[in-house]
């Protein structure tokens, strides 16, 4: 495992490049902002005031520029000029890219120039540049040369230390400094975003349904919060036949694991419900041998769940909120259920299984209806890698969101660019779509008739019917298939997104400022929603 750690700081503390690597990272227009009497103390004594005013001055960003100060130990980044309406403003996605392509893996510095609105999307795309997974064989060296590294070039231990640089954006206004509190949420948020991103990395040998359990129930031991476990056979007994029927074929069983975190005073209930396929094979419906590697990451959606939860709660949150783990993994045996047969999900519905590589709707019917039925749950979001649609619907950058609320996809689409984890609406009409699923024998089936038409909604609309299409509340599904890796790399996408999204729950300043919800009207209108359904 990478032993690199993450550290945060809201002023530049002095070192030599040549002992710490550095790069500096903003838009071309908040670099000139910075004076070098501020920037030298990252720079002195080998990066003198004409050589680094030069180079700012050459920096032609197309989309971005790179320029090398002192050999590959200070290097000057700069940032897009523009950014469309979709992307995030602190281009996220760029500063990721740098910090790996610079990285050295011993002590070194990243010096982030921007506006206080991009601190928490900049300090994410940083911790994702540094990934923990590893199983690597080199052996650590002596470290007498005092880098860090040992003389095979293998990197022991390390710290990356990111440091601000707070800029008005030519606004003409005081930028404030980050607090303490500011950089503990962005060091609490990014240990999360670290952290789903070696779950999601992690192989199934590795991380099956017991460990995936165990990573949980050590979030519930630091949180001091409630966890539950149905596992098993007992996922049957009590109704659970999504999940049920998804992993009984698999050695270890599956499971619903739900943490619960209820504080006094809190008069809202919201649960993130959250796929984890530890692995898919495809199930009976096999995948070919080019598309099953990397299925280890159909548990993106659970990870990002564990790791937002644990944050949120870290930080302080004032209400109800229940993180429910759909955990399964779709194998192939003599129990496995088979192409035909007939599963009654918890919401009650039968389905006819047609396709049983189509299996994270089912588990997470069962994760959705539980959320309503037994948590009450009026705000319920599910997250999970669920169809390989997404890519074609919204990209590799987007992820997929459906809601049955207008204002969400608005809500939705604004957390995405604050906090870089991008999303993007899909069509939400049941009329037109459910249709995909009419079946001779049962309720519906779980896999459409049409593959061309609209995928991703369908699959999201199969979760949504288990709640009734006339269901009160505000329900959100987000498909991030595709923005959870990168290349053969997880992401940690969702931690960012659900701390931003709910910022107005928290206790932090930092995160009620990120956050564009007006609770108060979310929750008028469930209430509203729910007289005229009794009337």
């Amino acid at each position: 495992m990478s032993k690199v750690k993450v550290t945060f700081s809201n002023k530049l503390t002095e070192s030599d490049p040549l002992v710490n690597p550095v790069i500096i990272i903003g838009k071309l227009e908040n670099l000139k902002q910075v004076p070098y009497d501020v920037i030298k103390a990252k720079l002195e004594p080998r990066v003198s005031e004409e050589v680094y005013q030069s180079a700012l001055t050459c920096m032609q960003p197309s989309p971005t520029d790179v320029c090398s100060l002192y050999l590959n130990m200070a290097t000057l980044a700069a940032l897009p000029k523009r950014c469309a309406r979709h992307n995030a403003p602190s281009h996220a996605n760029f500063i990721t890219k740098l910090v790996r392509s610079t990285c050295l893996g011993v002590d070194e510095y990243v010096v982030i120039v921007c506006e206080r609105q991009d601190v928490l999307a900049s300090a994410c795309a940083v911790a994702r540049a540094y990934p923990i997974y590893s199983r690597k064989t080199l052996k650590p060296a002596s470290t007498s040369n005092g880098t860090g590294v040992g003389n095979s070039g293998t990197p022991t231990s390390a710290t990356v230390r990111v440091e601000f640089i707070l800029v008005d954006g030519g606004k003409g206004e005081d930028a404030q400094t980050l607090s303490e509190n500011d950089l503990l949420c962005l060091e609490e948020i990014c240990i999360s975003v670290r952290t789903v991103a070696r779950i999601v990395d992690t192989p199934c040998s590795e991380m099956n349904v017991k460990d995936f359990t165990q990573e949980i129930q050590q979030v519930a031991s630091e949180l001091g919060v409630a966890c539950s476990v149905v596992l098993g056979e007992e996922l049957k007994e009590k109704g659970f036949g999504g999940i049920y029927g998804v992993g009984k074929a698999a050695i270890v069983p599956p499971a619903l694991v739900t943490l619960s975190y209820t504080p006094p005073n809190a008069t809202q209930t919201i649960a993130w419900v959250g796929k984890g396929i530890v692995y898919d094979t495809g199930g009976l419906s096999i995948k070919g041998k080019t598309a099953m590697p990397g299925m280890k990451r159909d548990c993106g959606g659970a990870a990002a769940i564990l790791g937002a939860f644990r944050a949120a709660v870290k930080l302080g949150f004032s209400e109800n909120l229940h993180a429910v783990f759909c955990l399964a993994e779709n194998a192939i045996g003599p129990n496995a259920t088979r192409p035909d047969d007939i599963l009654t999900l918890y919401s009650g519905r039968t389905v006819e299984i047609n396709n049983t590589d189509a299996e994270g709707r089912l588990v997470l019917a069962d994760g959705v209806a539980f959320a309503q039925k037994d948590l009450k749950a009026n705000v319920i979001l599910d997250m999970a890698t669920l169809t390989g649609a997404q890519a074609i619907a919204t990209g590799r950058y987007h992820a997929a969101v459906l809601t049955n609320r207008e204002e969400w996809e608005e809500y939705c689409l604004q957390a995405g660019r604050t906090s870089g984890d991008l999303t993007f609406p899909i069509p939400f009409c049941p009329e037109l779509h459910l249709p995909e699923f009419s079946s001779a024998f049962a309720d519906m089936k779980n896999s459409v008739a049409d593959r061309g038409n609209a995928q991703s909604s369908c699959a999201g609309l199969f979760i949504f019917a288990q709640l009734g299409v006339d269901f009160p509340g505000s329900w959100i599904h987000v498909d991030m298939a595709s923005p959870c890796h990168c290349g053969e790399r997880a992401t940690g996408y969702g931690v960012a997104l659900l701390v931003t999204l709910f910022g107005q729950y928290s206790s932090q300043p930092f995160l009620q400022n990120m956050s564009s919800i007006s609770f108060d009207e979310v929750f008028d209108k469930f209430e509203t929603c729910k007289k005229f359904k009794r009337s």
